[in-house]
C-alpha cells in the first residue's frame, strides 16, 4: 500500500524531531536521492511504488553515484546536499527517512533492499540484522 505523503511527511516530521514539515520533506528527498542511486531493477521500483507519488519520482531518478557508498560515506554525501547540516544531523535525517521508508517498504522487501546495499545499511534502516 502506498503512503500519503502527509502520512509520510508526518511520520519523518516526527522520528526527526523537525519542526516543520518543509524541513522533513527537505531530508526526505535528500536522502531518497541518495538512496536511488544505490538501488536497482525490481527492487527500486517495488520501493518506489510504495512510497508517495512525489518521493517515487525522486527515488526512480536519482542523484548519480560512481560506486555504492558505505553507510559513513552516505551519512557525509547527505551532509553535503543539506545545507548547514553536519554529519551528526544528517545521521539523524537519515535514521528519520530510511526507517520511514522502512515501514513502508515491509520485510520482505527490506530483506532485498539490504541485499543490495554495502554492510552496515540494516542500522541506518533501524532493522539491524544478525551477522
Amino acid at each position: 500500500m502506498t503512503l500519503r505523503w502527509e502520512a509520510f511527511l508526518d511520520q519523518v516530521k516526527e522520528r526527526g524531531d523537525y519542526k516543520s514539515v518543509q524541513e522533513a520533506d527537505r531530508a526526505a528527498r535528500v536522502v531518497l536521492a541518495l538512496l536511488g542511486a544505490h538501488l536497482v531493477g525490481s527492487v527500486r521500483a517495488e520501493l518506489a511504488a510504495r512510497l508517495p507519488e512525489t518521493f517515487a519520482l525522486i527515488l526512480l531518478n536519482p542523484l548519480q553515484s560512481a560506486e555504492p557508498l558505505s553507510p559513513e560515506r552516505f551519512v557525509r554525501a547527505t551532509a553535503a546536499w543539506i545545507e548547514g547540516a553536519t554529519e551528526a544531523t544528517a545521521a539523524w535525517d537519515v535514521s528519520a527517512v530510511l526507517s520511514t521508508a522502512a515501514d513502508a517498504a515491509g520485510d520482505a522487501l527490506m530483506q532485498q533492499i539490504l541485499l543490495q546495499l554495502p554492510a552496515g545499511y540494516d542500522l541506518l534502516f533501524g532493522r539491524p540484522q544478525r551477522t
